[in-house]
């Protein structure tokens, strides 16, 4: 899943926190368990963290367990829950750093310690999905993605290092290590709830493992159209500016054709795409929810050309019944159809601009009441609704999996050389 489009601005989107409704009354079979929630990190409120969001509103007596805590980075809801860190919380400098430290969060996440549970909750793309859950409580992972260098971005991350050999050998030794106790770790979990098909697919191919497909929720009360608003000649990027969103190609396409481009979003790729602009590219930087809702109803179309593992940002776009010009990868693929956009096969510009052109040829199709029904299956209730649908089946015994027996010891905590880095 996309992390905020806005940059990593600690409590971006936090809304005023208020005890669930009784309509939103829990379901029968989990009234009364005691919960355990995990999380990566607590650093800021992005696409995971509005997802631990609904589960503490659902959940506000359970304890929280994170790596690290940012306190006042996340919304109210989050905040008010009993929060348990790692010793990762007291390394200095460690909101700055964090991500150098990933060696040696398997083993912080060991020393997680879950007593007196009936029902484990991880929402996972580093490492929550290896907590131990107590002896007979199920354990439930809405996964993100699997641990993403140790698989899909591992030949990235080793890239960073193709101008130092040794240290590059090291990381591969260190991913390889990481490799396998992430899949090890998999069998803990009693059940897997993927984001996105995409990441269903990943899931069986990293852990053997199936998954139910429960995609994270749009504010689509807050995202909506407005009758007053008009389509304007200019398309929109709402992205982080690094380099996988590949906001460049979106620039390139459009410098080509004599396109405006808006631009909404921050990050360290900025002077190099304001150097590759043409003067048709205008740059808006962060802005607040309420100037990207205002662009998306007045855009001419979205452009979306990352390849996500779900993709809030076009989905926010028609929650507002805006077009969508997508790349065909990943989660937009699910999302985006020719009712209301275009989706274009490779993540180059030119088959973006070739996208970009067809959609005008062709009269830009859209029925923007398609785009706000597409939405909509992804709203905030209906999220809540299947994700707590899948929790009480598992903790009834529907359904669960015990793990897959392997042929070799799983570790309990993290592989054996990590540990010794911890002591040493």
């Amino acid at each position: 899943m996309d992390a905020s489009s806005r940059g990593d601005t600690p409590g971006a989107g936090i809304s005023e926190f208020t005890p669930s409704a009784p309509s939103e009354a829990l379901p029968q079979a989990l009234q009364g368990l005691r919960v355990a929630l995990v999380h990566d990190w607590l650093t800021g409120m992005r696409g995971g963290e509005k997802c631990l969001e609904v589960l503490c509103r659902a959940f506000p007596r359970a304890t929280l367990y994170t790596l690290i805590h940012r306190k006042g980075s996340t919304s109210p809801a989050i905040e008010s829950m009993t929060i348990r860190t790692s010793p990762l919380q007291g390394v200095p400098g460690v909101f700055r750093h964090y991500r150098h430290l990933l060696p040696l969060m398997p083993a912080a996440a060991g020393r997680w310690k879950l007593k007196n549970v009936d029902l484990v909750v991880s929402l996972s793309h580093c490492v929550a999905k290896s907590v131990q859950p107590p002896a007979g409580a199920p354990h439930v992972c809405y996964c993100f993605t699997p641990m993403r260098y140790a698989w899909q971005g591992r030949d990235a991350y080793l890239d960073g290092w193709s101008d130092r050999p040794i240290r590059r050998a090291m990381a591969r030794s260190v991913l390889d290590h990481l490799r396998d106790w992430d899949r090890d770790t998999s069998s803990r979990v009693s059940q897997f709830v993927a984001i996105s098909e995409t990441i269903r697919e990943r899931i069986a191919g990293c852990y053997r493992r199936d998954s139910v497909v429960v995609q994270p929720p749009v504010d689509t009360d807050y995202y909506h159209p407005d009758s007053a608003a008009t389509r304007e000649d200019f398309h929109l990027v709402v992205s982080a500016l690094v380099p996988y969103k590949r906001v460049d190609q979106a620039i390139i396409a459009c410098n080509r054709s004599g396109r405006r481009l808006v631009i909404i979003g921050a990050g360290p790729e900025r002077a190099r795409l304001e150097a590759l602009a043409g003067p048709t590219v205008t740059f808006l930087g962060w802005q607040s929810d309420q100037v990207i809702r205002d662009h998306y109803r007045r855009c001419r179309a979205l452009i979306f050309p990352g390849e996500e593992d779900f993709g809030i940002v076009p989905v926010e776009a028609l929650a507002c019944g805006a077009p969508v010009i997508a790349l065909k990868r990943g989660g937009a693929a699910e999302t985006v159809d020719d009712a209301f956009g275009r989706l274009y096969p490779e993540p180059t510009a030119d088959a973006l601009r070739a996208a970009i052109d067809g959609w005008d040829a062709d009269g830009r199709p859209h029925d923007p009441a398609s785009a706000r029904r597409r939405a909509e299956l992804y709203s905030l209730p209906v999220f809540r609704r299947r994700l707590l649908d899948v929790l009480a089946e598992t903790a009834t015994g529907h359904g669960r999996h015990a793990g897959i027996p392997r042929p070799h010891l799983a570790t309990r905590s993290a592989p054996r050389f990590l540990r010794r880095r911890v002591r040493d």
